[in-house]
């Protein structure tokens, strides 16, 4: 395990980063069991699915504009149109700790997940997207695109669950891109399951500020706290349809320490 971590980056071998690579890492059947375990009842994924990162193998994350072997070309070309300004479609967009094909009632989906391993890390992405004074033209371009899609995603989200939605570029970005992309697959016809994990008893964690998630309690009470100023706290653990498409917003930890080849 030491030897497959020194693959990452140095500031990349602790916390939440490896342990995605873990869980991605082995036979396809081994990673499918564990990535099924992190979606049952609502979703499975099986040994011909495919996912990024693969392990370490191939270490990189999903930008999903850029990922064929997940999202079709003609759905990544109207995720790029959504996103980014005119003509910029190579440009950087957000990317996921893991995501994966998956099924969903039958029908091809997306896994999505966004996995953190102390509370520093979801507390602090609190903000939302900074402009600063000095930005490039480029920078100015895509604040306002994202600002647009994001306001498409909070009406979409609205309409589709009847409930009152505040994500927004300007406040919890991070969390609010999650479901606005998230919206947009189900909007194209994509359902998906957005998974928040919580990787618990991350001892490797021990930087000051950095409290390494106790129990799945606790790591859930956290999530429903950094997400209330975005959407009711009902949004979890319940299955939603835009336009007839699932969407499935779940909140799961899990314990997997470094060194170990399965999760406690």
């Amino acid at each position: 395990m030491k030897g497959m971590v020194g693959q990452l980056k140095p500031r990349e071998r602790r916390g939440s980063k490896p342990r995605c690579h873990l869980i991605t890492h082995g036979p396809a059947q081994e990673v499918a069991d564990r990535l099924t375990s992190l979606v049952a009842p609502f979703a499975s994924i099986s040994s011909k699915d495919s996912w990024m990162p693969d392990g370490f193998t191939d270490v990189e994350e999903a930008e999903l504009h850029k990922a064929p072997r997940l999202v079709p070309s003609s759905y990544a070309t109207q995720l790029a149109e959504w996103w980014l300004p005119e003509n910029r479609a190579n440009a950087r967009t957000p990317n996921f700790d893991i995501a994966s094909t998956c099924t969903v009632e039958g029908k091809p989906g997306l896994l999505l997940v966004e996995a953190k391993a102390h509370e520093a890390e979801l507390i602090n992405e609190a903000a939302g997207r900074r402009l600063a004074a000095t930005a490039s033209e480029d920078r100015k371009a895509s604040h306002k695109t994202i600002g647009a899609a994001v306001k498409s995603a909070r009406i979409g989200l609205a309409a589709a669950t009847s409930l009152e939605w505040r994500i927004s570029r300007d406040s919890h970005y991070q969390m609010s891109n999650r479901f606005a992309w998230s919206w947009k697959l189900a909007d194209l016809g994509v359902p998906v399951v957005l998974v928040y994990l919580g990787f618990l008893k991350a001892d490797d964690m021990c930087k000051p500020g950095e409290l390494p998630l106790a129990d799945a309690a606790a790591w859930e009470a956290l999530v429903r706290t950094q997400s209330a100023e975005l959407f009711p706290a009902g949004v979890w653990g319940n299955r939603w349809f835009v336009n007839g498409v699932p969407f499935i917003p779940l909140i799961r930890s899990l314990e997997l320490r470094l060194g170990e080849e399965t999760a406690a």
